[in-house]
């Protein structure tokens, strides 16, 4: 627990003026960083997603929210609908922090369906009887008119023996008639586990125990965990959170023994290997595809840029799969419906950067695919300008794909890092690119790996090129403009 002291952090939205709250919906309309084709609340910060679903025909798309900006201050739940998982708008609903055991902070949490009618479990964040922060376990009842019911008392006990007051993020599953809760928690030798718990109703959460991996040091506290099934493999994801401030969001790919929560998996792997991608959760779309989605934030703070060009926000969704034995991320395919303007271009590249005509954009997505190649390393630069590039780099021999933001203009300020790079299973054949106002999105071969991060290019970086260090490659160009998901209205 830590002691509660800064009162300016918790202020509230339902205190604060309309010029106030005017002012700040302008400072982000006016941000050359704001967003187009990925969720961002109106104002103020989304935090980690807490709570997707599809229900009665629609998409219920839930994060926390900071109204101003500070991830230490008063959090709340913004939601978004959608019919499409495309076209957006908000339903006004506003999970507000108003409970003696939430009024300083909605956390993460799950949506489900129990006896056909949605339900929220969540943790909320109050004081103890000590006056310290506490995080406790909520129910929240859904609705017809979508507005949440809140039931007056904690559902889940304190933690149990060995474990630290740490527990959040519950995910909400159902196997077999039993419902299970998935807990990140952390015990007193500082580290991160999964905890288990089950209930025949809602209100009646009993705990089992930890979910045994083989993972024993690794990390000092688990977040925003995560179970599915997926052709055949159980898939537990949750995100790591380090003692010197890195976090992991990644996933064991294996099988759960249910009669005693023992998993055998493989390796720990990352979701994306870019920068500031954490938090990932999934729900079952409408046609019974496992769809995912995370949070995409600026590392630390960066020089000129105020909050609202540096909000976070929601990565693109993503359809999951399993082929041969490895997870495959792709966009979802109804963002296909946002293009328009389709440019092509089909030719040779050399060792002489070559400027693409009149291919230039700030919002678009960009399908490579490399023909033939004879070339030992590939260049791809977007977002360029005279002295500004976000540079995509393939090296042939290793089969190494690296995004490099360290001259995409603004940088974070302090020790993060700005290069990375994933080895793929066979040569590069397709990338597949998706950059917006102030994010880039990279699928390599068709999902086999991603990388993501927050890059702040200036408003006349807008060029893209291409090169290789030596010998030629024969590539295709495909980019769209794509349009904005929806204007938002708080």
């Amino acid at each position: 627990m830590q002691p509660w002291s800064n009162e300016a952090a918790y202020q509230r939205i339902e205190q604060t003026s309309t010029e106030m709250l005017s002012e700040m919906k302008q400072q982000v309309s006016q941000s050359l960083y704001t967003q187009t084709f990925h969720l961002q609340p109106p104002f103020g910060a989304a935090g980690k997603p807490n709570g997707m679903i599809f229900y009665k025909g629609k998409y219920y798309i839930s994060h926390e929210w900071y109204p101003f900006y500070s991830k230490q201050g008063l959090s709340y739940g913004y939601q978004y609908e959608s019919s499409d998982l495309v076209h957006f708008n908000t339903d006004g609903s506003v999970l507000k922090p108003d409970s003696q055991y939430d009024n300083y902070g909605i956390k993460g949490g799950s949506t489900f369906v129990y006896q056909n009618n949605l339900h929220f479990l969540y943790t909320g964040l109050g004081l103890s009887r000590e006056k310290l922060l506490f995080p406790y376990q909520l129910l929240a009842f859904i609705n017809n008119h979508h507005q949440a019911n809140k039931y007056p008392k904690p559902v889940v006990e304190n933690p149990p023996e060995n474990f630290l007051p740490s527990l959040q993020d519950p995910s909400v599953f159902e196997k077999n008639g039993q419902y299970y809760a998935l807990f990140g928690a952390q015990t007193e030798e500082m580290q991160g586990r999964i905890l288990v718990y089950h209930a025949d109703n809602p209100l009646n959460w009993q705990y089992v125990k930890p979910i045994k991996t083989q993972l024993t040091d690794f990390g000092n506290v688990w977040t925003s965990p995560d179970y599915f099934i997926l052709n055949g493999y159980d898939i537990l994801m949750f995100t790591a959170q380090h003692e010197e401030g890195s976090t992991q969001a990644g996933f064991l790919l294996g099988h759960l023994d249910f009669n005693n929560f023992h998993m055998n998996h493989g390796d720990f792997k990352l979701l994306d290997e870019g920068f500031g991608f954490t938090s990932p959760q999934t729900f079952v779309d409408n046609t019974g595809e496992i769809v995912l989605m995370g949070l995409l934030e600026a590392q630390g703070d960066i020089e000129l840029l105020n909050q609202a060009d540096l909000a976070p926000c929601l990565s693109l969704p993503r359809t999951l799969s399993i082929e041969q034995g490895k997870l495959y991320q792709r966009p979802y395919k109804a963002y296909e419906t946002l293009r328009y303007n389709e440019e092509t271009a089909l030719g040779y590249a050399n060792k002489f950067m070559r400027q693409l005509h009149p291919y230039e954009g700030e919002q678009f997505e960009m399908c490579i695919d490399i023909l033939e190649n004879e070339a030992t390393e590939i260049y791809f630069e977007l977002r360029t300008s005279r002295n500004n590039a976000t540079l995509i780099t393939y090296n042939t021999h290793s089969r190494l794909v690296t995004l490099d933001c360290s001259e995409s203009e603004a940088l974070p300020q302090g020790d993060f890092g700005t290069k990375c790079s994933v080895q793929l299973a066979k040569p590069l054949e397709l990338l597949r690119i998706f950059v917006d106002s102030s994010s880039i999105e990279i699928f390599c071969n068709d999902g086999e790996r991603v990388m993501s991060s927050r890059i702040f290019p200036a408003k006349d970086s807008t060029g893209i090129r291409t090169a290789t260090e030596s010998g030629q490659v024969y590539l295709k160009f495909t980019k769209y403009n794509l349009n904005s998901i929806f204007d938002l209205e708080l």
